[in-house]
């Protein structure tokens, strides 16, 4: 077993090295206890009108059928928490700290395109695949099993060292590295602060989200009309929510990140009610070019805020 250690002392140093904050590395498996939730989730309707959620199954429970004779998951963590927030008072229209910068997409899926390359040069010969939320893979589930943290009641990965602002990320290869031991427990407790804070009740009990009530998917994912049913509960929340994290106690320890390209660009802190308001599609363009909102789109955005405006 000397050589799989030594994979996983090498890959945990050479994350650290390339900005992660957390790598932990977890025998590829059937995730067998997750199938029945997976499918009880699906079966409530609980992914609304993510239609995709409930495409291959099977992929997303075993990552062999990502990645041909895979062995291994390298889970990685990469904090977005920033060092000074946006305005967040009570009127302001508000975004996700996730999305203050550049997409994520794109900048954790070039380091990890770095990541993978090198390894390959200094350990030789192996295959596999990189990814940052853009397949199916349980990214939560393979973190708690690479013993990187807990899922918490608001259904996101929990750091007892660093709370939850941090990017999710993976690594599937087919070389035998040394597992280590997932983590069990939950020091959630009897908080429930993050249920109690949920404005549209979107966790309708602890672990598990109505994502067709959550602030996020409405501002976000749902491409229709934002229901009447939730005028005057969304927070000023314009694009994403950072409410059930915001109210974290374990948030306390959030470490700012170090990444340039998360921070928000000059012009978005001085944003006004009144900007977002009267933005036209060529100042979008501008201040959001390599934004996660370009997913929105302008008229998205727009939508958004008009609801938000006529609450």
């Amino acid at each position: 077993m000397i050589r799989p250690q030594e994979y996983a002392a090498h890959i945990k140093s050479k994350a650290k090295a390339l900005g992660f904050d957390f790598c932990g590395i977890a025998k590829a498996e059937f995730l067998e206890g997750e199938a029945p939730k997976l499918e009880e989730w699906l079966n409530r309707n609980y992914h609304g009108k993510m239609a995709y959620l409930a495409n291959h199954f099977d992929k997303r429970l075993d990552p062999t059928k990502l990645v041909e004779g895979a062995k291994t998951v390298v889970s990685l963590a990469y904090s977005y928490f920033p060092e000074e927030a946006l305005p967040e008072g009570q009127k302001d229209i508000k975004l996700a700290k996730y999305a203050y910068g550049e997409d994520y997409h794109f900048v954790i899926k070039d380091l990890l395109k770095t990541f993978l390359k090198e390894l390959q040069e200094e350990i030789g010969e192996f295959s596999g695949r990189v990814f940052v939320d853009s397949a199916p893979v349980m990214e939560r589930q393979w973190a708690q099993k690479a013993g990187i943290g807990w899922i918490g009641k608001n259904s996101l990965l929990l750091s007892k060292e660093q709370g939850s602002f941090f990017f999710l990320a993976e690594l599937i290869i087919d070389l035998e590295v040394q597992p280590d031991p997932p983590f069990i427990g939950d020091f959630c407790g009897t908080c429930t602060r993050c249920i109690d804070a949920c404005p549209t009740d979107a966790i309708v009990e602890p672990e598990v989200i109505d994502a067709s009530r959550c602030i996020s998917y409405l501002t976000i994912e749902l491409k229709e009309e934002i229901p009447t049913e939730f005028k005057g509960k969304m927070g000023n929340w314009a694009f994403g929510c950072d409410i059930c994290q915001d109210v974290c106690p374990w948030n306390r320890f959030s470490k700012t990140h170090t990444q340039p390209k998360f921070s928000p660009p000059e012009e978005l802190k001085s944003f006004s009610n009144k900007d977002w308001e009267e933005m036209t599609e060529e100042t979008f363009g501008k201040v959001f070019k390599k934004s996660p909102l370009k997913r929105t789109k302008f008229a998205g955005l727009k939508r958004n805020v008009n609801f938000l405006k006529n609450e």
